[in-house]
């Protein structure tokens, strides 16, 4: 990496350094970061697919397939709202409510690592700095 890079490049390859970390370590449990994150954001309660589609920045038909596989897996369950069939809630299976926590674990553990390396003001900077450039990719508007 060389210091006339791009903001957004560092943001992607910080990223992409920690979805491969997580993606290996998923791996050994028979999921991946994306899986994880999906199991990690559905409620006892249940969640809906538009709600689950919005964390994934995908749309909720893109949603379909992954959906169906985590289904196919054993993972998660789909049950249609009979006030209002167009609305589906996700609910966890019981090996879905195991593998949720075993990615959980990860997630803590890779967090605490990042907290042992990195100063509680660097952080503090990181986050806000990052909270920054997210509102202005909001805000931006390109001419």
């Amino acid at each position: 990496m060389e210091e006339d890079n791009t903001i957004d490049y560092y943001l992607k390859a910080a990223w992409q350094s920690a979805a491969n970390k997580y993606n290996q370590i998923a791996a050994q449990f028979g999921i991946t970061q994306a899986t994880g994150y999906v199991l990690i954001n559905i409620h006892k309660e249940g969640t809906p697919v538009s709600q689950i589609a919005n964390l994934l920045g995908v749309k909720t038909t893109s949603l379909s397939r992954i959906l169906s596989n985590l289904e196919a897996l054993g993972l998660i369950y789909r049950e249609t709202n009979r006030a209002d069939k167009r609305s589906v809630k996700v609910y966890l299976t019981e090996l879905g409510k195991h593998k949720r926590e075993l990615a959980k674990d990860v997630v803590r553990r890779f967090n605490a690592y990042l907290d042992e390396h990195i100063t509680g003001e660097d952080r503090r900077v990181l986050i806000s700095t990052l909270k920054r450039i997210n509102e202005l990719a909001v805000q931006y508007k390109p001419e």
